[in-house]
């Protein structure tokens, strides 16, 4: 793969002579041999991947695995069930780096909602991991809203935080400059900017063909652009992450430096170069920069990765002074019941989920909103594009209610509700292509969930001689299984 004649020295200047050596040649490699997943801790067990050819644990990420050989995703009902995240192992080093922000330097909340964004989000990797550390470490109390400018990968981003399944996660379709009117909003900012892709090398051509010096200060200017629009929406003491999959300095450690020189910034404590590192561990083969952290191909399994954290400077805001109720006169974003509606049915859809909900419409849906992220939503619109926020539970046809698809991949939906049938793989694959299904003879009347080692994969109806299959047609498989 012939790669531009000056990217050698960008290398150079990034990690040395000898270290930039090893990155160089094994980038004339195809994709990395070692493809890895993230399990979602709130629908999936190691029993699950009893199959699995899982090869070893990514090192910095929990439920992270390597396996040994790539499988078809498409033909497993678990991929789409978001019992897991296809997600290169590089990429989840930022996870880590927010699991040890949270976990050392976020203040006790005492039941008050934390509040992160996601800015660049698509299609969903980093957000679904972020989501999983929210959920463990806060419970329902967090908003996660996760963001994509580009209207089709936002279509994208809705599809995979659908399936991953938490509720506390919105999806918004804005430009980073419309967060500065939520000033001090987010206690947390990721910014994984766009950039000159040097970490797509082995698997995307076109990504090598662009790559310029000039494409590399392209980048450098936009990312820096992103980062003073949506820094006023960062409390003071607030914490954003900058990351890139690309090694250059330009775009890395360099707009990092602006950003201490341009905005009311500070490179984290123990982050200060010449510092002892307390908020990460020396990883094998990560390469610690002067404000970051390095992964490149020939030194990790993975793609590549860089990230780093700053602060914004000025007393703490944590305390109370955004409580997440609505402010006077805010839209209200909960509207109760509809015409078909009545209140017995409301109340039934209210208790759909684990944790208290409000509902609004959306058209004839039904949409539960946790009453933990209700009122930090209504601030919110005001000042961005929101695409979606808790879940589509459904909606009522007459006298019946008919579940949305969304609600089966919730993993806050409630056990019990639905009768469920557990399927083979065959029966499963063909749900997922939405194949009319003969209901079994012990399969009760109504709507059922199919369900596939445990996990929840979509709604049918039964209506005795035949099922009426709820999946949807935009997530059904189109691949020819037979010649799989």
């Amino acid at each position: 793969m012939p790669l531009h004649p000056e990217f050698k020295n960008y290398l150079y200047n990034a990690f040395g002579r000898e270290t930039a050596e090893s990155v160089f040649l094994a980038l004339q490699d195809g994709p990395a041999a070692t493809p890895s997943i993230r399990l979602n801790p709130g629908k999936s067990s190691l029993s699950y991947f009893d199959s699995f050819p899982v090869n070893s644990r990514v090192e910095w990420s929990k439920y992270g695995l390597y396996l040994n050989e790539r499988p078809v995703y498409t033909l497993d009902p678990l991929f789409h069930a978001g019992a897991y995240y296809v997600q290169d192992s590089s990429s989840m080093f930022v996870g880590e780096l927010f699991r040890r922000i949270v976990r050392e330097r976020l203040p006790e909340y005492e039941g008050r909602t934390v509040k992160v964004l996601d800015l660049c989000a698509a299609p969903g990797g980093k957000t679904t991991d972020l989501s999983a550390t929210l959920r463990q470490t806060f419970g329902d109390n967090f908003l996660l809203v996760a963001n994509e400018v580009m209207k089709n990968r936002c279509t994208v981003l809705s599809e995979n935080v659908a399936i991953w399944g938490d509720p506390n996660v919105a999806v918004s379709n804005s430009d980073p400059a419309a967060f500065a009117k939520a000033e001090g909003f987010f206690d947390i900012i990721l910014c994984d900017v766009p950039c000159s892709g040097e970490g797509m090398f082995r698997k995307d051509e076109d990504a090598v063909n662009q790559w310029s010096p000039d494409a590399v200060a392209l980048c450098s200017v936009r990312q820096k652009r992103i980062v003073a629009d949506v820094w006023p929406a960062l409390r003071k003491g607030g914490i954003l992450i900058y990351s890139t999959c690309t090694f250059n300095r330009q775009e890395n450690d360099e707009n990092i430096r602006w950003a201490i020189e341009n905005l009311q910034a500070s490179p984290l404590e123990h982050f200060i170069p010449g510092q002892p590192v307390c908020l990460m561990d020396r990883f094998k083969g990560v390469i610690e920069t002067e404000y970051g952290w390095s992964l490149a191909p020939g030194l990790v399994p993975g793609e590549g990765q860089y990230c780093a954290a700053l602060l914004k400077d000025g007393e703490d805001e944590s305390e109370g002074k955004r409580s997440g109720k609505r402010k006077d006169g805010a839209k209200a974003y909960t509207k109760k019941g509809n015409a078909k509606t009545d209140k017995g049915m409301t109340q039934w859809i209210e208790n759909l989920l684990t944790t208290e909900v409000e509902l609004r419409e959306k058209g004839e849906l039904s949409i539960a909103v946790p009453k933990t992220i209700a009122g930090s939503i209504s601030e919110l619109e005001g000042s961005v594009r929101l695409i979606s926020a808790g879940v589509a539970t459904g909606a009522v046809k007459g006298k019946d209610f008919v579940p949305d698809a969304d609600l089966a991949l919730c993993f806050a939906l409630r056990d019990g509700i639905f009768p469920c049938v557990e399927v083979d793989l065959e029966t499963a694959l063909a749900y997922l292509r939405k194949d009319p299904l003969t209901p079994g003879a012990d399969w009760p009347k109504g709507h059922l969930l199919i369900t596939y080692k445990g996990a929840r994969l979509g709604f049918v109806k039964n209506l005795g001689s035949r099922c009426n299959n709820l999946h949807p047609n935009g997530r059904r498989i189109l691949m020819d299984i037979k010649k799989s």
